[in-house]
């Protein structure tokens, strides 16, 4: 009687860790809260003081509350990365996003949108690739 062979999963080429959560604070959750939706994150949790929603790799944001308005044009804590900045920049024109003109430097193109927070938020090009992330 042969034996069977167990089938192999196949090889997980992913790097073996990811940022797990990142957080902004806002005067306007909600409306931040669906600015980020509109980019293209998954809502996860919400209530009036707090939300948590999803990017590729599960990866969390975290909004949080603040009495009031960071000065606008700050920069946001961390910046968002696209496969195609040519496609990121043209889709969120047309969502009205107002995105600045796009630069490119020595690794990434980028360009600067702002979020009902007051923020400015850097949407840079990935250098990922094919590989998985």
């Amino acid at each position: 009687m042969a034996t069977q062979k167990k089938p192999q999963k196949p090889k997980d080429n992913r790097p073996p860790v990811a940022i797990g959560h990142v957080r902004i604070e806002t005067h306007a959750v909600s409306d931040t809260i669906e600015f980020f939706k509109a980019l293209g994150l998954r809502g996860i949790f919400r209530n009036d003081s707090f939300g948590v929603l999803e990017l590729r790799g599960g990866t969390h944001l975290i909004v949080s509350s603040r009495d009031r308005p960071v000065r606008k044009g700050t920069p946001a804590p961390f910046d968002i990365m696209v496969d195609d900045i040519d496609a990121a920049h043209q889709k969120y024109g047309k969502k009205n996003f107002d995105p600045s003109d796009i630069t490119s430097g020595s690794i990434h193109s980028s360009f600067f949108i702002r979020i009902p927070s007051g923020h400015k938020l850097k949407i840079t090009s990935s250098h990922a690739g094919k590989r998985a992330v």
